[in-house]
């Protein structure tokens, strides 16, 4: 029969694993989850300001393109 805490004991947590450790190791996950979607909001907010800022210079130079072909 499989070991009743294999699940422990791939984490490196002692046999059997107080319930506050376990609390500890999920808080501890809760805030880098927490600091990673902070993360996640700034890059996505600044890849649409890169893209927007992209898109006007395109635009203005595409202008430019127009006013000299027809010149």
């Amino acid at each position: 029969m499989s070991d009743p805490n294999w699940f422990q004991k791939k984490w490196g947590f002692p046999n059997p694993t107080p319930g506050d450790v376990i609390y500890q190791k999920l808080e501890e996950l809760e805030d880098r989850i927490k600091v990673l979607e902070e993360e996640n909001v700034e890059l996505t907010n600044e890849l649409y300001r890169m893209e927007n800022s992209l898109d006007a210079r395109i635009d203005i130079l595409a202008e430019r393109c127009r006013i000299n072909y027809d010149v």
